[in-house]
């Protein structure tokens, strides 16, 4: 029996040895009676020192671990209560105790297991940590989101500030010259000496590489992006010279300068090509050129370097004798806002930025541009650019326009605020032969548009009270009319041609006017609206009358038209009539009255001047009685004229009072 004991208590504490937790047995009055390998290699003490001892003095709260070892006693049993072992180390433990009896069921201590949850604590800091940081990192990346978006709003509206801001300048620098270039194509068409017409070409040629170039420099985006585009049309190579290097010619003088022009006979006379963008490079470096020669010449040189059945490749050079540029800012010269040295700009004046825009010309057409510099002594710049050979003869946007003929009776209502291009729109009109009228602003054309019927608006976009947007998207969605509307843009930023469509506008032009494109597109326009809704058009039909003067003598007053037409109606048949009775009763006399009665109604109903002088010799053939036998043939003319005028005044009065019922 003894044995037996012996070898359960050797099992019981093999038992307790076995267990990795700190394991302490307790007497009723909290002496520690027992403990395991495990409590020693916790507390560092040996089991002497430790047995005997009060077993609440080794936590941190022995309060609070004599508390729960009373409930142990009080329950029966205690699991998981957390408590601080007060060693080197404070080691956390999870406290978990159970009474333990003798063989007769008396209560003679307590069990106690300490588990330490040190790792367990600090791996769940360390996961409430992460938790923490994961969270602050979401926070972070919402609040970069957060800033994100708001910088690209901030971007967005910079953008759009950038785009408004390029919209305005455009169309306050292209309107002045929308009028400086057009009054100088109306100036070109009157008589002029060879050296007034040279003098205004030149100025014409540097107005169109000006608005080039403030196409360029407005529209920043284009410029960065190298979009540009480039015409490819034939022009005379020796005459654009010779007409930019004319426009230096008032400098020349000021500053007592020598201009030697060298040029290559062997150069085809028409040549393929942008004239345009060729006058905008050699506007830049002759004009640096100049500004920086003091005293000396400048040598304009065109040479042909090679040619093939296809095209020639030219080389221009522009040498001076001015202040030149160091060696280290050579390789800097040709990017934005660069300088020789800071002084220049203080100096010479200027932005940098013509060389630049040169350079990005020059390589966009395939060419390529380079500068030789000493200072003191001068600067050669030079640069090579690629023609196509033509047969075809060069075009001039400087030659009369020709116009249809059968092109009468178009009313345009021109809607414009600015009183120079009211007047340029009313030269041009005239020039089409086409009636018109003014409308300050959207406002007033809306109103016109209610009270007058036309056939085609230009739209300009920017006007006071009403733009030409808002006044176009009256125009369709409240009139519900459908009259073909061209857009006169100083902008031609693609924001707002996007907006000129949605508007419902048909077409737009640009600023400065080109006259050619502004009446190709009207007649463009007029011939498909004719032929998409076959709604009345002028265009393609042959008309004996013009009611031009018409209208401007009644103020486009549709009673006191109407009224106009139909005494022509009820005069015209009667005075024919009479015509051809006298002329078959060989009474001259009345023939000659009642041709002299109707001669004034050609010019009110805008009948030809060469009919009204078919009258004019009746007239005169029946005063004097002379080439009898020629006037039957030329009262049968004015017979079939005049037949038709009837017709198509019928038709004109049938037509203005529908559209004012």
């Amino acid at each position: 029996m003894e044995a037996f004991k012996r070898e359960e208590s050797r099992y019981a504490r093999s038992l307790i040895e076995a267990s990795l937790d700190p394991l302490f047995t307790i007497s009723p009055d909290g002496k520690i009676t027992d403990i395991n390998n495990a409590s020693v290699n916790m507390t560092e003490m040996s089991r002497e020192n430790l047995i005997g001892t009060d077993f609440f003095d080794y936590f941190t709260e022995p309060e609070k671990a004599r508390e729960i070892y009373k409930q142990v006693f009080a329950q029966g049993f205690v699991a998981d209560y957390p408590l601080t072992i007060s060693d080197g180390k404070l080691t956390d433990v999870l406290f978990n105790g159970s009474v333990y009896k003798d063989e007769h069921g008396r209560v003679i201590g307590v069990v106690v297991v300490a588990r330490d949850i040190t790792d367990h604590n600090r791996i769940e800091a360390e996961l409430i940590e992460a938790k923490v940081q994961a969270e602050m990192a979401t926070m972070l990346a919402e609040e970069a989101k957060s800033r994100a978006e708001k910088a690209a709003k901030t971007a967005e509206d910079a953008v759009k500030s950038k785009q408004q801001f390029l919209s305005n300048m455009s169309h306050e620098i292209r309107t002045p010259m929308n009028s400086i270039i057009g009054f100088t194509k109306v100036l070109l068409k009157t008589n002029l000496t060879e050296r007034q017409k040279g003098y205004l070409t030149a100025i014409k040629m540097s107005g169109d590489a000006l608005t080039v170039l403030i196409n360029d420099i407005l529209d920043l985006a284009k410029v960065d992006a190298g979009k540009m585009n480039f015409e490819q049309i034939p022009f005379k190579m020796s005459a654009s010279i010779s007409t930019m290097i004319h426009v230096f010619e008032t400098k020349f003088l000021e500053k007592n300068l020598r201009l030697i022009k060298k040029y290559d006979e062997n150069i085809p006379n028409v040549l393929v090509g942008d004239p345009v963008r060729l006058h905008q490079i050699i506007l830049n470096l002759v004009s640096n050129a100049i500004k920086f020669t003091i005293e000396g010449e400048i040598t304009v040189s065109v040479n042909l370097l090679s040619e093939d059945e296809k095209q020639v490749k030219i080389e221009f050079i522009v040498q001076d004798t001015g202040i030149g540029i160091a060696s280290e800012k050579i390789d800097h010269i040709f990017e934005n806002f660069q300088q020789a040295t800071n002084e220049t700009s203080r100096l010479y004046g200027g932005t940098g930025l013509g060389l630049a825009i040169a350079k990005q010309l020059v390589e966009s057409q395939g060419g390529t541009i380079n500068v030789i510099s000493t200072i003191n002594k001068g600067s050669t710049f030079s640069f090579v650019l690629p023609y196509k050979k033509t047969e075809a003869e060069a075009e001039s946007d400087l030659e009369t326009l020709e116009l249809v003929d059968d092109l009468k009776g178009i009313r345009v209502l021109v809607v414009e605020d600015i009183a120079l291009n009211q007047l340029l729109m009313k030269t041009l009109l005239d020039d089409f032969g086409f009636e018109y009228d003014i409308a300050g602003n959207g406002k007033i054309a809306i109103s016109m548009l209610e009270e007058k019927s036309y056939d085609i608006v230009l739209m300009d976009l920017q006007m006071p009270e009403m733009n030409g947007f808002e006044a176009a998207k009256h125009i369709r969605s409240v009139l519900k009319n459908q009259i073909p509307i061209i857009a006169l843009t100083a902008d031609v930023t693609t924001a707002d041609l996007d907006r000129c469509k949605a508007m419902g506008m048909n077409d737009y032009i640009s600023k400065p006017l080109n006259e050619r494109t502004l009446y190709g597109k009207i007649v463009d326009l007029l011939k498909k609206q004719a032929s998409s809704t076959g709604i009345r058009s002028v265009v393609g039909k042959t008309k004996c009358v013009d009611l031009t003067y018409l209208y401007k003598r009644t103020k486009a007053n549709p009673d006191l038209m109407m009224e106009m037409i139909e005494l022509y109606l009820e005069q015209t048949p009667s005075l024919i009539s009479k015509m051809k009775k006298a002329l078959s009763d060989k009474d001259w006399d009345s023939l000659y009255t009642a041709a002299h009665k109707i001669i004034p109604s050609f010019s009110i109903v805008g009948i030809s001047k060469e009919n009204e002088d078919v009258a004019r010799q009746i007239q005169k053939d029946a005063s004097a009685k002379q080439n009898l036998d020629e006037i039957h043939g030329l009262v049968n003319q004015i017979d079939s004229i005049c037949s038709k005028a009837c017709e198509e005044l019928k038709e004109e009065y049938d037509y203005i009072k529908r559209a004012n019922q």
